[in-house]
This record gives structure tokens, sequence and C-alpha cells, in this order.
């Protein structure tokens, strides 16, 4: 058995072989590495290799794989029960516990995905408001809702398709796209289009199209925008959420919005997601609303035991945000280091934890100029790095993310693998 044996029989019954694009590896023109296993920051493939994993499930890994607290955690609730599709008391100190501690949020609804709290969060603003458009921003990515399938990045980026076949114009005439990092165009929409406009959401990092930080002010301009014209809005925080802080990239940059949606890392990196903002909009969902939203598996006890096993050893923790910013200036700041080694074809971009490489000499701080990038050349990086056993994501437009499992010595070695490949592509 091998990874390539197992994605042949795959491509046989599942579209591409992957039940997610981005694991194709089809944008660095190989084929993907069967996981067996992970422990702390390290993967295992079928094959028998090792890597040191930057990709992390995509973000919630942030205390490093099967953490065994939460392990234990998740072995004692599945003795329970799997799965009861009724109400149960450890999602209601789920939603006590981010309540409690995040000051923006007064009540919050458990989903299964962080395009599920997207799609809901969008639905209860404009039912909240009573107005319908929606401002988006190019290569924002933010789920595969129809709505949002407009310039989004991550892997509808990667693939060269901007808009998904299947979407109906009718899903898409009230989402508007600004341009990342420019309050101009914001006005401008908001100008063209008068009050209509039910909510603006933002990755307040983006980090889809590659990790594009905020410009200074840029952040704060959005809320004051939003409030003169009576917009929600609403911060994606599906990666940014628990790992730039504890607070999130609310608590990071200092900004507070109306709305919040969350993925993965509230479950510890099962299957979760969530919305949650003012009291006042979030009474518009049913029961209590007019806004409807339903799930059978929402709140899973499960899910919800091994996220709040994780968040709150975040919460009494302080320290491993001070490791993870220590281990970002470790990382990004080595790798700026190789970069000027090698001239003025690349630029890093980092923000904390959250980190990527772009093969261009331009500064990249929105779509348009992360386009820009050599993605050829990015395949060559990724299979280097792959072969020396660093395992990044396979596209360029996504992020590193480092766990607090991450040490000093996974950093150096990667630095290591990184200078060597960096110097003979």
């Amino acid at each position: 058995m091998s990874s390539e044996s197992v994605f042949e029989r795959g491509i046989k019954v599942i579209p591409g072989g992957v039940n997610s694009p981005v694991r194709a590896f089809g944008s660095v023109g190989m084929t993907p590495r069967m996981i067996e296993r992970a422990n702390g920051s390290h993967i295992f493939d079928i094959d028998g290799n090792e890597y040191i994993d930057f990709i992390g499930s995509w973000g919630p890994m942030i205390l490093g794989h099967n953490h065994p607290a939460i392990l234990e955690s998740v072995v004692k609730a599945c003795e329970k029960g799997l799965s009861f599709g009724a109400a149960t008391e450890i999602e209601v100190e789920m939603a006590e516990f981010i309540c409690g501690h995040i000051p923006s949020i007064e009540m919050i609804r458990m989903v299964n995905s962080g395009t599920e709290a997207v799609m809901s969060a969008l639905r209860a603003a404009r039912g909240y408001t009573h107005k319908d458009k929606i401002i988006k921003f190019a290569g924002c990515y933010h789920g595969h809702c129809d709505a949002m399938l407009v310039k989004a990045g991550s892997g509808v980026m990667t693939s060269g398709v901007p808009d998904s076949a299947g979407v109906p114009k009718g899903c898409t005439q009230d989402t508007l796209t600004a341009v990342y990092n420019d309050l101009f165009s914001v006005e401008q929409i908001f100008e063209e289009v008068g009050d209509t406009v039910a909510a603006l959401i933002v990755e307040p990092v983006g980090a889809n199209m590659g990790v594009v930080p905020p410009a200074p002010g840029f952040l704060q301009g959005l809320r004051d925008i939003c409030t003169k014209h009576g917009a929600v809005l609403i911060f994606d925080e599906v990666i940014t959420g628990f790992r730039l802080s504890f607070e999130g990239a609310q608590g990071y940059f200092g900004v507070q919005a109306d709305m919040t949606t969350y993925g993965k890392i509230i479950g510890a990196g099962m299957p979760v997601g969530a919305y949650g903002g003012k009291r006042e909009i979030m009474e518009c969902v049913s029961p209590v609303g007019p806004v409807y939203q339903a799930g059978t598996l929402s709140g899973n006890p499960v899910a919800m035991a091994a996220g709040l096993t994780q968040l709150k050893m975040l919460y009494e923790n302080p320290g491993i945000y001070k490791h993870l910013e220590e281990l970002g200036s470790q990382l990004f700041g080595g790798i700026e280091g190789i970069l000027q080694e090698n001239g003025d074809t690349y630029t890093c971009n980092h923000v904390g934890s959250l980190g990527n490489i772009f093969f261009t000499d331009q500064v990249v701080s929105d779509y348009a100029s992360a386009k820009t990038s050599d993605t050829a050349k990015y395949a060559k990086y990724f299979k280097g790095m792959l072969e020396g056993g660093c395992y990044l994501a396979p596209a360029q437009f996504e992020a590193m993310f480092l766990s607090d499992a991450h040490s000093g010595e996974d950093v150096g070695k990667t630095l290591e693998v990184m200078r060597e490949v960096v110097g003979r592509i």
C-alpha cells in the first residue's frame, strides 16, 4: 500500500480522489500523501515518511496533534454516546464560555463548519437589517456557500476559477466586491448603492490568498464605515479566531465586529463552527426570531468536549500565545533572512503564527498583488520542502500554521531545508 495506489483507488470513487480540492496536490503537480497518524508537531504518511506539519488541519491544531488532554475529553464523551440530536449541557457550557470571554459576542449558535457559520451569519444580518446586499473582498474566502463564491481565494484561487459553475447569477447579484486594504473602494460601494448593504464580511487577516495582513487603520476604517451606514460588520475568524490571541483578530488589533464566525478551532479540529454577536442580531434567529437556521448535529457533544477543553487551555495558559509569537518571529524572521540572501524575487508575509512565502518581487497587500506570485516556482519549492520533511500547504495561496507543539528544533530544521531548496529553484 502506498499513497499513490490509494489515490488511484480514490479517483475512481471520489471526484478528483479527494474530499476537498486543496488536498489534491494538483497545483503542485503531485499526488497527495495519505496521512496515517499525527502527534505533536509531526504527521506520518502511509509510506512511512515523517514530516514537520505546518498545516495543522488548516489551523485548528493550535496545541498540536493528539493532545493528551483533548484526547481524554473525546474518549470520555464518546463513552456517553456519539450524537443525540438533542440539547446537551456541554453545548450550553461552550456558549457560556465564549460569550463570557469574547467581548463582542453576547449570544452564539453552534453549527457544523465555517461555511455554515458564514452562510448563517449573512442570513441573520439580512434578517436583522431588512437589507439584501453584502460586501466582501476579492481574495477573501468565506466557504463555499453560493453567495460567497465571487472572487474567492483559497482553492478556488489556485485553480484559476474565481467563480463556480452551478451558482445561479441570482445567488450572487447582491454580493458586491471591494479591494482588500483599500477603504476607498469600500466607501465607493456605499456611495453607489446607498444604505442597502446588510453586512460587510472580511477576513481580518487575509489567509486564503496567502497571508495578507491588514494595513494600519484598515479594520478600524471598516468599523467606522459600517457604523455610519448601519451595516453589520462580520469578522470571519475561522482562521484567526483563538489563534492570534484568545480574542482572535479582534483582540489582536483592537477592533470589535458586530458578528463573528468561527470554524474548527472551537472543536479542536473536529467538524464544528459557530456564529455569534450582538444579542439584538442573534435574537433574530429561530426559534426566537424569524431567521431560520437549523442543524441536526450542531453542538455535537464529542466536538464540544474537544473544543471546550482546548479553549479552556488557551485561556488558562496565556504563555501559549507568547510562545506562538516567538515561534512566528523565529520562523518567518528566518525565512525573510533566507529570501534576502537569494535576491528580491520572493516576499514573506506573516502575522503572529500565520505566514507564507510569495514568489513575487511585489509587496503583497491584496488579491491583485497576490496573483503575481509564480505558482510554478511554488510547486518546485513545495516538492523540495516535502522531500526535506516539511509538510506545507500544497497550494501557493494558503497559510503556514504554527502550533504550541512546534519547537525551536522544528523551526531550525525547517529553515535549514528552506535555505537549500530556495537556493536551487
